[in-house]
């Protein structure tokens, strides 16, 4: 396979598995070339121990933004942690850390339920058919995301309407770059507010407990990178894993009929659906050697997820997906090390919750139609899952 083959193999899925390309490449050699355009080279990892030696090196890979940018470290940029580096991220994750204890989370629970019940009470009222994408999977991390920061009741609608148009890229580039510049004004407005008087979210949790430490920037960058790594990846994981439900009917029973079984699947979901395909760039700082691939100080790494989740070294038959099956490694659906997705725990009770609710109202449910799949997308998922009962 060339340098200039499948550059966005990275990228591509069959259904739910990714292209098969994607395992030839990791068949093949541990660190592969990819030619983007201009010319420059991207260094493609692959296999689940290099990725993970990636991932957790951050002496010798940078994520900053400035790397892209061109514009020097820790520049004001759209990813809340994902594209700091330490020091800086070490600050920032300290705070943020405590409030995503499962004893905090713990808090959030019954408002995860109330959010999930309400969404099946307007499904049920509009009837069937019904789009499970948009009426059940995108709606519920945006407004449990409301919960978490503590959003006024009264701006959740303008909230949503930005946590959705953000991600949708049917309107073009402008109009989702629009909807970002929306949601950091609000959020950068509604700081200042939790400043003046802090709630009981997590905002106000954050402004009592380290107000001196943290500018109201920073802090809005970090609630815009709370709902970026939040909600288009718990909804993608929401319509996949229904979709998958629905086309094993012996897991769906399971889930639907017993509380027993419910954590083995969301488990062997994330790990088979992987639906965040790459990790946040990571940038040579020196002239290094990978897996025995010379890499040059400023190129650029790019980790499949998708693609080490699937390596056999972690079991057999790694390209289904089966919840009986006992893992001995840890998937790397939510990233690895430092970078590793701080919204784990959250991620996991929306699931945990939703997927028994929505198969206990609707015993009936089934597809009603072809899902429709992203094409290439950095966040996999299902534009539409059309559904009847």
């Amino acid at each position: 396979m060339s340098d200039s083959e499948f550059p966005l193999v990275q990228f591509l899925r069959d259904r739910m598995d990714p292209i098969a390309e994607l395992s030839q490449i990791r068949a093949e050699r541990a660190v592969h070339p990819l030619t983007i355009p201009g010319g420059s080279t991207v260094w493609l990892v692959t296999r689940y121990e290099d990725v993970r030696a990636v991932l957790g090196d951050t002496a010798r890979f940078s994520n900053d933004f400035g790397n892209i940018t061109g514009m020097g470290s820790n520049q004001d940029d759209p990813g809340g942690l994902g594209f700091r580096d330490p020091p800086e991220h070490t600050r920032l994750r300290r705070m943020l850390t405590p409030e995503f204890t499962m004893h905090r989370l713990r808090r959030l629970e019954p408002r995860i339920t109330a959010i999930v019940n309400e969404q099946l009470d307007l499904v049920q009222k509009e009837g069937a058919p019904a789009d499970l994408v948009s009426s059940f999977a995108l709606p519920i991390p945006s407004l449990v995301v409301c919960e978490l920061l503590g959003v006024p009741y009264e701006d959740r609608a303008d909230f949503l309407r930005f946590s959705t148009d953000r991600f949708d890229f049917s309107a073009g580039p402008e109009a989702s770059l629009q909807a970002i510049n929306d949601s950091m004004a609000y959020l950068t407005e509604l700081v200042a507010r939790e400043r003046r008087a802090p709630g009981e979210g997590l905002l106000g949790a954050l402004l009592r407990e380290h107000g001196d430490d943290v500018s109201d920037r920073e802090l809005a960058s970090l609630a815009d990178g709370l709902l970026t790594g939040g909600h288009d990846t718990t909804t993608s994981m929401l319509a996949l894993g229904t979709l998958w439900l629905l086309e094993n009917p012996e897991f769906l029973a399971l889930v639907r009929d017993t509380d027993d079984h419910i954590d083995q699947v969301v488990e062997e979901l994330l790990r088979y659906m992987t639906v965040v395909q790459v990790a946040f760039p990571r940038f040579a700082r020196e002239d290094l050697e990978l897996a025995g691939q010379p890499i040059a100080k400023g190129e650029m790494v790019l980790c499949s997820l998708s693609a080490a989740n699937r390596d056999a070294i972690l079991g057999e038959d790694m390209d289904t997906a089966d919840p009986n099956r006992r893992e001995l490694k840890s998937h790397l659906a939510f990233g690895h090390g430092v970078h590793r997705c701080i919204g784990a725990p959250l991620a996991r009770m929306e699931m945990r919750v939703a997927y028994p609710a929505l198969l206990r109202r609707f015993p009936g449910l089934r597809l009603a139609g072809e899902p429709a799949y992203r094409q290439v997308a950095i966040v996999y998922g299902l534009d539409s899952l059309p559904v009847e009962w």
